[in-house]
């Protein structure tokens, strides 16, 4: 019959054979921070890949309101700042050329969403008969290109170092 060990034989076990060594520890610990020094540049490149398409994709947007703004109010043509196509602190009962209520996004109508600053420049005009909407990285971790459109909608992507 195979003997068992009880718990206060356990308890009683030598000091000395109990718990890991130094040299385990660190071998453990090199191997973590081995796997975390491959595994973190991964998930930063990954999250300025994610920024860069949430940055296209919110000049789309922009775009799309540009039309419906356009449309919706001629005597002005294209709205001159992000905060006109959006609700600019009103409750959006009524829209007006200031507050059209066309994009929803507060984050998107401040000019600062997912790491990159967006801006529109309207032509000056009344009414305004062109515009160019940019997307630049607000730093090297959240981005590395600039977008940039106009009311053609073509979407232009810069990488650094390129001519615009």
């Amino acid at each position: 019959m195979p003997r068992v060990r009880t718990k206060n034989a356990i308890r009683n076990a030598d000091p000395g054979l109990a718990g890991f060594s130094l040299v385990e520890l660190l071998v453990v610990l090199m191997v973590i921070l081995t796997i975390a020094a491959i595994a973190i540049p991964n998930l930063v490149h990954a999250k300025m890949r994610a920024n860069e398409a949430a940055a296209v994709s919110s000049v789309k947007t922009i775009n799309t309101a540009q039309l419906m703004y356009k449309d919706a109010f001629p005597e002005v043509g294209y709205a001159s700042s992000l905060a006109d196509l959006g609700a600019n602190g009103t409750s959006c009962e009524k829209p007006t050329s200031t507050s059209a209520c066309l994009i929803m996004d507060e984050a998107l109508t401040s000019g600062l969403k997912t790491g990159y600053m967006f801006e529109i420049v309207a032509d000056g005009n009344t009414p305004a008969a062109s515009y160019t909407v940019t997307a630049m990285p607000e730093s090297g971790l959240s981005g590395r290109c600039g977008i940039s459109s106009n009311q053609s909608g073509d979407i232009r992507i810069t990488l650094p170092g390129t001519p615009g």
